[in-house]
């Protein structure tokens, strides 16, 4: 059964019927608190499994796992200047047990401020470097003004590395390798594309000398930062006191990195840009139920198909994948409908007819096309549809990226694109502090559109006047409105 809304025609409407209680059944918004949801069975289950690839890739790259309380101590926020701008979006602990706090005390609205002044006291020499520890599976909390499922909550799930170097060199391998970690989990085996922006100045993490992030496009024209790695320089070194003594025993502050993977953001990134108007579409990789087994039954032959269905689900789950043999009293029109509303990547039919025959019925998900295989073709289709799959999602989501770019020359075709749900690329003075002002009245006259920043790995270079004040641009930059 479709969804009542249809993607193409209003996004937000989709999206919403999709995450909640007549879709996909990923939250539900009832909680009673704005921003803090509760996260149903299969939203949590694809989380982990995102988690899982990250937790992956940052522990072959050196990082090992800590944990750290959510409650830190005033002082830590005050100590780092530019990072103190958090203090509005945080959530306040001022009493205990019935007793006013000596300090007040915070949930961390990010890592910075409770991990730096431990790692003042777990990094002493330079043999200690580079020291590379990381977060996952915490939530975090911060204050927003405007909330919504998995783009951006008041509590929402995190995950956050740190490292810690003897030199800047360091730090920029270490932003390349973030990178590198992004492209791998989140493009090849996630299938969202996305376009990779150094930020401008104006609009960095709080702290940082450079931040790094990719945004992919949503269906409605938004784009949606779903991770950022930062060059923290020595600024938080200096500021919470993260030093180390070198080969001549002098000592010397850090240089610090840390990336930040937008686990919600991601997922949300997975509904809305791959999900289609009868539910999810999941990627193999991060789908809970793989293969769902569906009995075709009759009442002369359901004891045949039953036994059949659980040797198959046996043999299945024999060889590590994660299959669902749905024996439910449903029908199977409606087996259907609720297994392709949860983005399960195969299903397999089995019937009198395909035990008589020793066949077996597929349907991929995102073509929902049937195939009769022999039983023997069976493992080798699993993995031909689990990676045909992720490639046709792949490639469709990036024509939808490119064909969304558009060249401006001016702020009227800037105002035009943008209507029109897509990024716009122009000339524009500066990424430093002093383009600032022309990022204003770019926000003013599109009613929300930003500047987005420079691509990350590629040179353009600007060949006229800024689109706003007309000065000679500096740079090429992508604007879009953004989540």
């Amino acid at each position: 059964m479709a969804l009542k809304n249809k993607k193409e025609k209003n996004f937000s409407e989709w999206y919403t019927e999709i995450v909640g209680e007549t879709g996909a059944k990923l939250a539900d918004i009832r909680y009673g608190v704005q921003g803090f949801i509760a996260q149903r069975s299969l939203a949590v289950n694809i989380i982990r499994k995102i988690e899982n690839l990250f937790e992956k890739e940052v522990e072959a790259d050196g990082y090992e796992p800590i944990l750290l309380p959510v409650v830190v101590p005033k002082k830590n926020i005050e100590i780092e200047k530019e990072h103190v701008e958090f203090a509005p979006e945080l959530f306040w602990l001022t009493e205990a047990g019935g007793e006013k706090l000596e300090e007040p005390l915070y949930l961390r609205p990010t890592g910075e401020s409770q991990i730096y002044p431990m790692y003042s006291l777990w990094i002493r020499s330079h043999k200690d470097l580079p020291f590379k520890r990381y977060q996952s599976r915490i939530n975090v909390y911060r204050y927003e003004a405007t909330t919504r499922p998995f783009l951006r909550g008041r509590e929402f799930v995190f995950f956050e590395s740190h490292g810690v170097f003897p030199t800047h060199e360091g730090v920029l391998k270490q932003v390349e390798k973030d990178v590198e970690i992004t492209k791998k989990v989140v493009h090849k085996q996630l299938g969202v594309p996305y376009l990779l922006f150094t930020r401008p100045q104006w609009d960095k993490f709080k702290g940082a000398v450079n931040t790094y992030a990719p945004d992919c496009l949503m269906p409605d024209g938004k784009v949606s930062q779903i991770a950022s790695t930062h060059d923290l320089g020595q600024r938080f070194s200096k500021a919470y006191n993260v030093t180390f003594t070198d080969e001549n025993e002098k000592k010397q502050f850090a240089w610090q990195t840390c990336f930040g993977p937008g686990i919600w953001r991601i997922l949300a990134g997975v509904i809305g840009i791959h999900g289609d108007n009868y539910g999810l579409v999941l990627p193999f990789e991060v789908a809970p139920v793989q293969i769902v087994i569906v009995p075709i039954v009759f009442e002369k032959t359901s004891k045949t198909v039953d036994q059949k269905c659980k040797e198959l689900e046996k043999t299945l789950k024999a060889k590590s994948y994660r299959v669902k043999y749905d024996d439910s009293e449903n029908t199977p029109g409606w087996k259907f409908n609720e297994w392709e509303m949860k983005g399960v990547p195969i299903r397999i039919e089995v019937g009198p007819d395909e035990i008589r025959k020793r066949r077996l019925t597929l349907v991929r998900r995102d073509t929902k096309k049937k195939e009769t295989i022999t039983e023997k073709e069976l493992e080798h289709k699993i993995e031909s549809y689990a990676s045909g799959l992720l490639r046709n999602i792949t490639k469709q989501a990036e024509g939808a990226l490119k064909s969304a770019i558009k060249p401006a020359k001016n702020l009227e075709q800037v105002k035009k694109i943008l209507e029109d749900k897509g990024i716009a690329k122009a000339n524009w003075c500066s990424t430093e502090m002093d383009g600032e002002n022309c990022a204003d009245i770019l926000q003013t006259e599109t009613s929300g559109g930003k500047v987005r920043g420079t691509l990350f790995d590629e040179h353009e270079k600007a060949t006229g006047n800024c689109i706003i004040c007309k000065k000679q641009a500096k740079h090429v930059v992508y604007l879009a409105k953004s989540y």
